[in-house]
């Protein structure tokens, strides 16, 4: 059974002895602030200025909602909304995301290291489920599962920017060469549909894969079999160049 919490329930877990929980109690963060907020932070980490229109496409809301959401977000102090309309988080407004993101990646790391399911499913189960985790469920986790480690997919918890990930040593897979040796290191998470066509293909972290062909799509071998990818996902998967076995 999957908890599904109600968008207007305000929620009142906060714990005062947690940093991570000390908002400004005049606000009252609803479940739809948590989603806009963390919606700027996992935009801004794929490289995307963030304007009223970017949170219609990732969420999937009308542009009057968007509209309305950023005013309240703006007076409670959570964002703040240049001359061009450019949206950024403020300090509160980050600490609210960077929470929920964690909670989000922990909750995705529960359900495949505990529970065994699979990675492209973990996902859309986070997205329901990290509203409902209090401060002292989060403390348990961590202590469960241990700190540091990469989400099933591959990322870290946070939000990193592409830029990040190039300073890790990683490059996309849609920049790879014929001949190129590489192991996935992480795939954007947030496309049910894209996580499936990789899984399909034998695309997931920690594979090893050599670079066969380019062209509009890329030719691949993975453990003796040849495989096509679309450029348009190829441009979702982070890889590292590495040398097969």
């Amino acid at each position: 059974m999957v908890f599904r919490p109600c968008p207007q329930v305000y929620l009142c877990r906060r714990d005062p002895r947690d940093p991570r929980d000390r908002i400004d109690s005049d606000v009252r963060i609803t479940i739809s602030k948590e989603n806009y907020l963390k919606a700027i932070a996992e935009a801004e980490s794929e490289g995307e200025t963030v304007k009223a229109v970017t949170l219609t496409r990732w969420l999937h809301v009308s542009a009057p909602a968007v509209t309305m959401a950023i005013k309240r977000l703006k007076r409670d102090a959570l964002i703040r909304v240049a001359r061009d309309g450019r949206l950024t988080l403020t300090a509160a407004g980050r600490e609210i995301a960077n929470r929920l993101l964690h909670r989000h990646h922990l909750i995705e790391r529960m359900l495949t290291e505990i529970f065994g399911l699979e990675w492209y499913k973990v996902h859309d189960e986070a997205e329901q489920m990290e509203h409902a985790v209090s401060a002292d469920f989060e403390r348990k986790l961590v202590e469960k599962l241990g700190a540091g480690a990469a989400c099933p997919h591959g990322n870290v918890a946070g939000a990193e920017s592409p830029e990040d990930r190039r300073k890790r040593g990683l490059t996309l897979l849609a920049e790879t060469r014929p001949a190129d040796r590489i192991a996935v290191v992480s795939v954007f998470e947030r496309d049910r549909k894209l996580l499936e066509y990789l899984d399909g293909l034998g695309i997931r972290p920690g594979v090893r894969m050599e670079v066969l062909r380019v062209s509009a799509d890329l030719e691949l071998s993975i453990a003796g079999r040849t495989v096509r990818v679309t450029h348009a996902a190829a441009l979702r998967v982070w890889v590292r160049y590495s040398v097969l076995e």
